[in-house]
Formats: structure tokens, C-alpha cells, sequence
């Protein structure tokens, strides 16, 4: 039974709950006497953890806000779960650890499983064409007639376009419209490209777990969130779980989600019914639960665990950062495997730290908490400090006089692979990067800089920019990302050449129509009565709108279409049907 307490040091307003938990999953407010890592303690007593967590959160406490539950277990033992804010701001019902929230992406992680689990029943195999369970999939130009198989879906290296992106494209919006399972299978099955060849690289995308819950489906002949129920969330004892494949079935205890507009709350639920890539709606306890499976399977096995902890190989030689459902990242030299989460209304995250055996689970509902982050300081608080040695020095900047030189760095740099754009510009005397909304770039060297307050360093081909000339962006955790100096920054192009863009466009391959219309400075592409997108020049014949590049084409002199490409969603087709006079 959990009981509502208010400690001493608890403002009157503050919304705090902490759970006194069955003897199965609690510990006393004392040192516990598991391992941190092979034979030492966690850095903390219970009791004092959760203190300094209430110090985390503080930005979640109170009844004015909405929440976020978090729970710690070290070696299959429950140290704490703890919840702060509200999980419904209207009916003024507060966040507990037993709240109900969704999960978002933390779904693949089941997904995954279920999959394994066909696999190990020889009901299916990792290496089967996905075609033999979704006859209906279009054979892609990209594949040079080699199959996409279920393997390429679970480690996210099929190059499939995510169906999100192709959504908010093909509508302008994301946010108003309700998006069903036949809506995600009919933009899928139109496209007629692939991000990249299937096994060639790591391309994260919400479709191949779409598919996989799909394939589950046809190989068990069950649906999908009964098989979950029965063969993964009963037996692991994660009794407040559920796969919600409908929006509208009404979930006792469910958190509302929320966005902040200006200084408001606004209600910002997630609007769609597909599962696989998503809608698990679970308890920070339950996760937990899901996390230790890894460390003794009750269900599946140890040869199921290691498929989903082992990187995945591509076809280059390279290896990925992810397994099966599962990032495999480092956290100060310690081996991690997590996943977060991300829908509109709600932030989560779930980790497994392998060595010191702790897990920690994070949902929030809204869309403000950092939830990586959270969880990595909760067990930086758990685990405390890690050898010296494993911690790399802090960089140092240049003298000022090489600090100036970097200002000639300054340009449009281009992802030839993932089509996207990075600009390098000088602001009051001070190189900033708008790829990760405005931060400022500090030389490290004649040909290194990092992003201030970042881990995030860039490796230039040389001091002087030109054409071909290479900046390495690298990013803890994942590849180097390789930008190809494009062009100086250049003034914003006038209405006059502006007009040359405006007309009609429409795409095969997502049945949607543009308009693009010229204004003093920029393009405004726009379907139907949405707010469009406003872009802006930065190379010849391409465009930038937040994340996405729009690249013109041009036949005989004339424009005659434009691609417009997403990180998830590269290279969509769009023809020129006709031009605004």
C-alpha cells in the first residue's frame, strides 16, 4: 500500500509523494548491502538518495506543474520510487509512483522482446524478408534486390522512412489530427525509397517497429497488446502495464500530458493508435521490473538478453550503437543500456547500468523534463564517482589569437548522406552553431573546437575554408557526423529571386499537394490551411525550415520539383505541377 508522506522540509505547496513499497520490491532507508560494482555499496543510504533527488526535481515540485515519477533498483532490489507534481492539473490529482503515464519510445524495448520471443517459439526467423509476413511492402530501388528482413527492423538499419515524419509532411501538422494504424500503413506502403540500403547504416525510425508489432501479430495470431499482456507484461508481474492500441479507452490513474505555451499548460496527449514503436502506459515500478529481465530473464532467456545487448554489424564493417530495442551507450566508462522516450505530452526514460547492476526509470508528463538527463544524474547520485581515469580531462580553450582564426570557419556546411544542414556563424565577434539552437563554438586548436557546455567537438580538414573542405562533428555515443563545406553565409535572397520557387507541388508518395509562395525573404511552403513551412535560403537552390532541407531541382533551366528531407525521412519527392504568376 503506498502512503502519501509530508517530510519536515516540504513547502506547502509542494506535490511529493513517496512510496513505502511491498516487501518484494522495498528496501530500508539504510546503506543497502548490494553492490555498487563488483562488492561496493551504492554511494548513498536510501534515505539520503532521496533527498538529493527531491533536489533534482526541484523544477517538479508543486501543485501548479505537471510531474514525474522516478524509481532506483540495484540488484533486482527496489532502493526507492518517488514521484513530484501533478498528474492531472485540472482534477488536481497529484503524480505518485503508481500514476499511470505513457512511455513513448520505451515501448520498443517490449517490441523487441516479442519478436525474440517468435523467434526462440521457431515461429519466425531474424533473417526472414519482411515481405513473407507484409506482402504488401514496396520493393525499394535501394535494396539491389537484397530483402529487408526482420533483423534490419529491430536494430534500425533497414532504411525504411519513419511514417511520423512522411505524416507531419504529407499534412503540415502533427498536433490536430488523429493518426490510426491505416494511416501509417498506407503512407508506408506508398513510398517508393529508402533512406539508405538495408544493413548499410543506422538510421532510427518508428516503421520498423511499427512493422515488427505487425509481424507479431501475423506469426502469433494474436493481437498484438493481447500477446504482450500474456507473454511478456503478466509474467514479469508488470500488472499496472498495458499496450493502448486505442486513443480513446479510458485508463484509471493515466497522467494527462502537457506542453507549455508561453507561461501556460496546455493538454498535449499523444493522438495516435499504433503500437510497436509506442503506447506502452506503465508505472516507474513496472519498468523496473522490465529492466532486471535483462539481468535474469524470467521471461525469455540469456541468449535472448545478449541479441539485445549486442551492437549491431552493418554492412560497411561498422558497428552501431544500438542492439534490439536497447541504446548501448557508455556513462563514464560504464556500460549502459537505455532507451528514451519522446510523444507529445510526455518524456521517459529507462537504464540499465550493466556492472553496478542499477537501473533507473524516469517518466514525466510533459514535454519540458529532460529525462536522459535525469536519469543519468540519478545514478551519478546512486553510484557516485567513477575512477579518475575514466573521466577525460576538461578541454582548454585557445588563446584568443587562434580563438579569431576559427571565426574563418564561418559557412553552410552539408550531410551529403543524411541531407541536412549546419551553419557556422559569427555573432558580435563570436562563432555560434544553430544546429543545436544557438550554441557557442570554442576553438580548441588551428583545426578543433567544442561546443561551450557540451561534450560535442569538431575536427575541420583545415584552417581555411573551400569547396569539399570537411568538418567532423563528434558527439558522445554515436558516429561522427561528416559536413561538407557548402558555402559562405550568404545575404537573404530578395522576393524577385525568391519568385523564381513559387508554384504547385505535389508528391506521389504521400498524396500531398504544396503550395509555395515568395515573400521579402524567405519561402512559405504550405498544404491545405496549415501555417506551412517558412524557409530560408543558404546554398543555391536549397532551403532550410528547422530540421528540415528542401533542395530545388531543375530541368532545362527551370525548377521542376523539389526534395525535402527530414533526419528519419530523407530525399521525399515533390514535382512542380504548376507556377504562381
Amino acid at each position: 500500500m503506498a502512503i502519501k508522506l509530508r517530510l519536515p522540509s516540504v513547502l506547502p505547496a509542494l506535490a511529493l509523494s513517496l512510496a513505502l513499497l511491498p516487501a518484494t520490491r522495498a528496501l530500508h532507508a539504510q546503506t543497502t548491502s548490494t553492490a555498487a560494482s563488483d562488492g561496493a555499496p551504492l554511494s548513498l543510504d536510501a534515505a539520503t538518495l532521496a533527498a538529493r533527488l527531491d533536489s533534482v526535481f526541484t523544477p517538479w515540485r508543486g501543485t501548479d506543474r505537471p510531474g514525474c515519477a522516478v524509481g532506483v533498483s540495484h540488484h533486482g532490489n527496489t532502493v526507492l520510487e518517488r514521484a513530484y507534481g501533478m498528474a492531472d492539473l485540472e482534477s488536481a490529482a497529484t503524480m505518485t509512483p503508481a500514476t499511470v503515464v505513457h512511455s513513448a519510445s520505451l515501448s520498443k524495448q517490449v517490441t523487441a522482446l516479442a519478436v525474440l520471443l517468435l523467434a526462440r517459439d521457431f515461429k519466425l526467423s531474424l533473417d526472414d524478408d519482411v515481405r513473407r509476413w507484409l506482402p504488401d511492402l514496396p520493393h525499394y530501388r535501394e535494396t539491389g534486390g537484397k530483402p529487408i528482413t526482420i533483423r534490419h527492423l529491430l536494430s534500425h538499419s533497414s532504411g525504411l522512412r519513419d511514417f511520423f515524419e512522411l505524416l507531419i509532411i504529407a499534412r503540415g501538422r502533427f498536433e490536430e489530427e488523429r493518426i490510426t494504424d491505416a494511416d501509417a500503413t498506407a503512407v508506408i506502403n506508398h513510398q517508393k525509397a529508402l533512406n539508405f540500403e538495408p544493413g548499410a547504416e543506422y538510421g532510427y525510425s518508428n516503421t520498423n517497429y511499427l512493422l515488427a508489432a505487425k509481424i507479431v501479430e501475423r506469426a502469433s495470431g494474436q493481437r498484438f497488446a493481447a500477446f504482450v499482456a500474456s507473454r511478456i507484461l503478466a509474467p514479469l508481474g508488470m500488472t499496472h502495464s498495458r499496450i493502448r492500441d486505442d486513443v480513446t479507452t479510458l485508463v484509471p490513474g493515466r497522467a494527462v500530458g502537457y506542453t507549455k505555451r508561453g507561461d501556460q499548460w496546455r493538454i498535449d496527449n499523444p493522438n495516435y493508435d499504433v503500437v510497436g514503436p509506442t503506447n506502452m502506459e506503465t508505472t516507474v515500478g513496472d519498468l523496473l521490473l522490465l529492466a532486471e529481465n535483462l539481468e535474469r530473464p524470467t521471461v525469455g532467456d540469456s541468449a535472448i538478453v545478449r541479441q539485445m545487448l549486442t551492437p549491431t554489424a552493418l554492412t560497411t564493417g561498422d558497428s552501431t550503437r544500438y542492439g534490439m530495442g536497447l541504446s548501448l551507450v557508455s556513462d563514464r566508462g560504464l556500460h549502459v543500456a537505455e532507451h528514451e522516450g519522446r510523444d507529445p505530452g510526455f518524456r521517459a526514460y529507462l537504464g540499465r547500468w550493466l556492472e553496478p547492476k542499477l537501473t533507473v526509470a524516469v517518466l514525466c508528463n510533459s514535454t519540458e523534463p529532460n529525462s536522459v538527463a535525469f536519469g543519468r544524474d540519478v545514478a551519478r547520485l546512486a553510484l557516485g564517482p567513477v575512477a579518475p581515469a575514466q573521466s577525460p580531462a576538461p578541454q582548454r580553450a585557445t588563446a584568443p589569437s587562434d580563438a579569431s582564426k576559427a571565426l574563418g570557419w564561418a559557412g553552410v556546411y552539408f550531410e551529403p548522406t543524411t541531407r541536412q544542414v549546419a551553419e557556422l556563424t559569427v555573432r558580435n565577434g563570436v562563432l555560434y552553431t544553430d544546429r543545436f539552437t544557438g550554441v557557442r563554438v570554442e576553438a580548441l586548436g588551428p583545426r578543433r573546437a567544442r561546443l561551450i557546455d557540451s561534450p560535442i567537438e569538431l575536427a575541420f580538414d583545415s584552417t581555411t575554408p573551400h569547396p569539399g573542405y570537411v568538418v567532423r562533428w563528434s558527439i558522445p555515443n554515436r558516429r561522427a557526423d561528416r559536413f561538407v563545406w557548402r558555402a559562405p553565409i550568404a545575404p537573404a535572397l530578395g522576393r524577385a529571386e525568391l519568385a523564381d520557387y513559387a508554384g504547385t507541388y505535389t508528391s506521389a508518395e504521400l498524396d500531398a499537394t504544396y503550395r509555395v509562395t515568395a515573400g521579402d525573404s524567405t519561402l512559405t511552403l504550405r498544404t491545405g490551411e496549415t501555417p506551412g513551412l517558412v524557409a530560408r535560403a543558404v546554398f543555391p537552390d536549397g532551403f532550410v525550415s528547422g530540421q528540415y532541407t528542401i533542395q530545388f531541382v531543375r530541368e532545362g533551366g527551370g525548377v521542376a520539383g523539389f526534395e525535402i528531407s527530414h533526419p528519419r525521412a530523407r530525399g521525399v519527392a515533390f514535382v512542380r505541377t504548376a507556377p504562381v504568376r
